[in-house]
């Protein structure tokens, strides 16, 4: 800590350490003993709640992290808005000209451990997962020659990180996975009130012809095309994190298939490549617009399968169908999270396990059934054992055939719980 503490003198009160202590840090935020115990064990999040200490004046940017007796735990990225208060980026105390070193360091390997994921036949996948590649805040989404970034904290919202994200980003994507277009910084709505970002909700951070910057394009993903507007709609970005779970949908897809809340068609159209039919079900007709979009154009891919689209909610939909006696061989959910907070675990519980037990009911003997959660609130164990009690109350005997998380390129880091968040699980009736 002494060489830490000498390299950024400034930081440091003017007295000399005394017998017993060490140098106080200046501007450090101190915090509770268990939030200590959570950073030294890998995390890198402090909330608010664990703030036992401020300094006079704090803006948003980095700040030294002690512990309540005045050791240094590292430098974090402040928000003055957000619960989470701090984010960690170092362990040591850092000054802004080396937190944008590790930033450009830490962008190249994060890129660089996803080239061997891109191919011609997926060309999309997250460059960044913010906290698992150790940018806290970041993500990059790749669609193409089209790349966006989220910058989801204040600290994060200058122009010199923005301008080392750009440059960064063009010089570690390279033309042999599809080079290039152009860079858009596109905030998630909430985020950005949350956060109170300054960007407007899309900006240019580069482009190739500058006057005309590509925001539309068509990706692939396991060998079917996509469409892509980051323009249009709410949502920043398509499904990637399933791209894995699409193709082990179509492994284990059978007869005439149902996807619930199909959003832009993924599954629906990777079931439609081994399915002779299947409907897709989702309440945005906006959203099934595209999903038409993406039909046409992967139709020589499909064969003669035959695609159709619901609009409805899948509550009253599978409700209605499954007391009308309606049947599937394959049934894929995919609902949004229905628990975005802790307190919102039991009503989603009970929303997925309505869900599944109408789904459960509609299953052909043999029948498969493949089953998500993208809510990081709600464990593995509590989906799981949803899934039990949903097989009882549907008096349905199930078989688990496989347990699957979010594709390669969202990793999970075992000391940062909340970079595993979504589940798939796979069942087949009896």
């Amino acid at each position: 800590m002494r060489d830490a503490a000498k390299a950024v003198g400034d930081r440091l009160s003017d007295s000399g350490p005394t017998k017993d202590s060490e140098p106080e840090i200046r501007g450090a935020v101190r915090i509770t003993r268990r939030a200590g115990d959570r950073l030294r064990a890998g995390h890198v999040w402090v909330y608010r709640s664990d703030v036992e200490g401020w300094p006079d004046e704090l803006s948003a940017g980095l700040v030294p992290v002690t512990d309540r007796r005045g050791d240094l735990l590292g430098t974090g990225l402040y928000s003055p808005a957000s619960e989470i208060a701090l984010r960690l980026v170092s362990q040591d105390l850092i000054t802004e000209v080396k937190w944008l070193e590790l930033l450009r360091e830490r962008l190249r390997a994060a890129i660089a451990r996803r080239q061997p994921l891109l191919d011609q036949d997926n060309d999309a996948c997250r460059l960044v997962f913010s906290e698992a590649d150790e940018l806290p805040g970041i993500t990059v989404d790749k669609y193409a020659a089209l790349v966006i970034v989220q910058l989801r904290q204040k600290a994060l919202d200058n122009n010199a990180v923005r301008a080392a994200v750009a440059e960064t980003i063009r010089e570690a994507v390279g033309p042999e996975t599809g080079g290039l277009e152009t860079i858009l910084e596109r905030e998630d709505p909430r985020i950005r009130e949350l956060e109170q970002l300054s960007v407007p909700a899309s900006a240019t951070l580069f482009a190739r012809d500058a006057e005309h910057p590509v925001t539309s394009t068509i990706f692939r993903l396991n060998g079917l095309s996509f469409h892509f507007d980051a323009t249009s709609g709410q949502k920043t970005g398509a499904f990637l994190d399933q791209r894995e779970n699409y193709a082990a949908a179509a492994r284990y897809a059978q007869g005439e298939a149902l996807d619930v809340c199909t959003y832009q068609g993924g599954f629906a159209l990777h079931l439609a490549r081994v399915c002779p039919r299947v409907t897709g079900v989702d309440v945005s007709r906006a959203a099934l617009e595209v999903a038409e979009k993406n039909l046409e154009i992967n139709r020589n891919a499909l064969g003669k399968a035959e695609v159709d689209w619901v609009e409805a909610d899948a509550f009253t939909l599978l409700r209605d169908w499954s007391d009308a006696g309606t049947v599937y061989d394959t049934i894929m959910l995919d609902p949004p999270a229905f628990a975005k907070t802790k307190r919102a675990v039991e009503g989603a519980l009970r929303g997925y396990r309505e869900l599944n037990l109408r789904a459960l009911k509609m299953l052909r003997p043999g029948g498969r059934l493949i089953t998500c959660s993208c809510s990081h609130h709600v464990s593995l164990g509590e989906f799981m054992e949803m899934l039990r009690a949903a097989a009882g109350d549907a008096r349905r005997r199930m078989r688990l055939v496989e347990v699957r998380g979010a594709a390669a390129d969202h990793p999970m880091v075992l000391n940062i719980p909340e970079t595993e968040y979504l589940k798939c699980v796979i069942l087949q009736a009896e």
